[in-house]
């Protein structure tokens, strides 16, 4: 299998700045070592959008000086939260859609980010891109992984659904025609989702720093929460993709085994069988 590494809603901050008492620096450095831990094998980092919480020079800088060291070249995509003057002023090269080839899947990076969006946080995808997307799939006899920031459609929280891709339904349809798709996977709503669209599978996965609270239905798109964060592990092979959540800092305990749960003996498990 190969293994690919997703982080998504970084939300860099000035220093000395938090969001809702967290320090995004500290959290982040929390998933990256991990990631070093147990994930060092990973053949690429997708940094999957809202890089930085307000799109500054200052706090792209500052991401900047922490992506050094990692365990695998990386990829870096745009948010809403994203500006890309700024990001291009720190990395040297804009934002822009791109692809990563495995063994078995081509990963197509979809950039999302309207700076002009009228709402200010929603996304959206131009013709041209699409097209660039709808190209890059059907070229080539590999099955695809799309990753996208905002989700291709509603999840059930209001606030988020309300800021999600503007042409989404088209996107996903545009998508699914092609029929080599087999998992969009986004970012945005800072929890790790599943579900499909107009038969499309789709995931998303959580944010490192904070989470969007498990509050369905009405709400505001800003709720967050403190829970533990956390980022995506993507095992691609021939059977087709696996998506696993990664929570940091849950438990520190190191895993043991239950005896009950690893005995073969029956009688022993369920006594009162016979």
């Amino acid at each position: 299998m190969t293994k690919i590494v997703l982080i998504s809603d970084v939300h860099f901050t000035r220093p000395g700045t938090d969001i809702i008492g967290l320090d995004p620096e500290q959290r982040l450095a929390m998933v990256l070592d991990d990631v070093r831990a147990h994930h060092a094998d990973a053949e690429h980092i997708f940094f999957m959008g809202d890089l930085a919480h307000r799109g500054s020079r200052e706090e792209y800088a500052r991401l900047q000086h922490r992506l050094t060291d990692l365990p695998a070249p990386f990829t870096l995509m745009p948010g809403n939260h994203d500006r890309r003057a700024g990001f291009e002023a720190v990395f040297g090269h804009p934002f822009g859609p791109s692809v990563h080839d495995t063994p078995t899947h081509r990963i197509v990076c979809m950039d999302t980010l309207d700076e002009d969006a009228p709402d200010i946080h929603s996304g959206y995808v131009s013709d041209t891109q699409l097209a660039w997307a709808l190209e890059q799939i059907t070229e080539t006899d590999l099955r695809s992984i799309v990753l996208t920031h905002h989700p291709l459609g509603a999840v059930g929280f209001d606030g988020m659904d309300g800021i999600a891709l503007r042409n989404g339904a088209a996107v996903a349809q545009a998508l699914r025609s092609t029929a080599q798709v087999d998992l969009v996977i986004s970012g945005h709503v800072h929890r790790m989702i599943s579900g499909s669209l107009q038969g499309l599978p789709i995931a998303l996965v959580t944010s490192p720093c904070h989470q969007m609270p498990m509050a369905l239905g009405p709400g505001s798109s800003a709720l967050s929460v403190d829970e533990p964060g956390g980022y995506g592990v993507l095992l691609l092979s021939d059977a087709g993709p696996v998506l696993h959540d990664v929570r940091v800092g849950l438990n520190s305990a190191p895993p043991c085994e239950d005896d009950w749960s690893k005995t073969e003996d029956r009688d022993s498990l369920f006594p009162n069988q016979n």
